[in-house]
């Protein structure tokens, strides 16, 4: 559970609402956790709870355009007039600062889900040698055909529409098409999880399922293609561990092949430490998936984490 929230001040305007979990014991690091697209930070108050648990102090902010973080550029549901994907990652850089500033010498591992596996991959082609490890879960860094298509139909909805409405051409191909590739659903909303319960709270919560406009996923779009470029990927520390994971029935990763391609990429690039799992019939959320998924998936993270930041001796 998050024992504390504050607003943080970035040097973009933004007033990021910040939420913190203290480490139980004896601090041996730091997480900071990036949400995904349409939702917001205090999601991952459960699994911020089993974190500080095993000793890790744990920061999760709401991105610009969602949640409760306010910015004179950036009202619900678009990062920023322009620049947005680089006021992002100045954001995220902001937080690891202040994390580093009341928790100095301590490793800190980055964790990003689905969009935020965007940004904490692109924020650590940036900041790379000052991390101890990242965590990149359901994220999807494919360029292909269907990729470059996006980006083309965005600017010419752009051109038509204007950027603050939301993108109908990328609502249809993702979240709808997601949707709808679920037989048997029940709900929409059911690609997230194979967990009622889950699946009923995310409808129910009005900071979560809304439609990114125009702007936003050009953003998102310009992350995808900075952070899955050789040239990006290159940029990254040859001896940074990373801990990738996708579900095998996520339709947002291609059913995890996105997420083995990255790996296997990341290997290609030279890293030396490149985690692989996927969660077999795990669909996009695997934090908040039935049991029986989830807890396969946390193990094999908190195993990463034991061996990239080992807990402290006892004695």
């Amino acid at each position: 559970m998050f024992d504390h929230r504050s607003t943080l001040d970035s040097p973009t305007g933004a007033a990021l609402a910040l939420y913190h979990a203290a480490a139980h014991g004896t601090p041996r690091g730091v997480v900071l956790i990036h949400h995904g697209l349409a939702e917001h930070a205090g999601r991952y108050e459960v699994f911020a709870g089993l974190l500080a648990a095993r000793g890790f102090h744990v920061y999760a902010h709401d991105h610009r355009g969602h949640g409760s973080t306010v910015a004179p550029d950036a009202p619900l549901r678009r990062f920023a007039r322009r620049d947005g994907a680089a006021k992002v990652l100045a954001d995220a850089r902001a937080v690891q600062l202040h994390a580093e500033a009341q928790h100095p010498n301590l490793p800190v591992v980055v964790f990003g889900h689905s969009m935020g596996g965007l940004v904490a991959l692109n924020h650590a082609l940036r900041h790379g040698p000052r991390l101890a490890g990242l965590a990149v879960w359901n994220a999807n860094f494919d360029i292909g055909a269907q990729e470059r298509l996006a980006r083309v139909a965005l600017r010419v909805e752009r051109a038509l529409k204007g950027s603050d409405v939301a993108s109908r051409i990328v609502q249809s191909a993702t979240f709808e098409a997601w949707g709808r590739s679920i037989p048997g659903r029940r709900t929409m909303a059911d690609w997230l999880s194979h967990d009622p319960a889950a699946v009923d709270a995310y409808i129910a919560d009005p900071l979560c399922g809304f439609a990114p406009t125009v702007s936003m996923m050009e953003d998102v779009v310009a992350l995808i293609f900075a952070g899955g470029s050789d040239a990006g990927l290159a940029k990254l520390p040859v001896g940074l561990p990373v801990h990738c994971l996708g579900g095998t029935a996520d339709p947002a990763t291609r059913y995890g092949a996105a997420v083995e391609r990255l790996a296997g990429r990341l290997r290609h690039q030279g890293l030396r430490d490149v985690t692989l799992e996927l969660a077999a019939g795990a669909r996009h959320e695997t934090l908040n998936e039935i049991e029986a998924f989830r807890r396969p998936a946390l193990a094999g993270l908190f195993a990463w984490l034991d061996r990239i930041v080992p807990p402290p001796a006892s004695g």
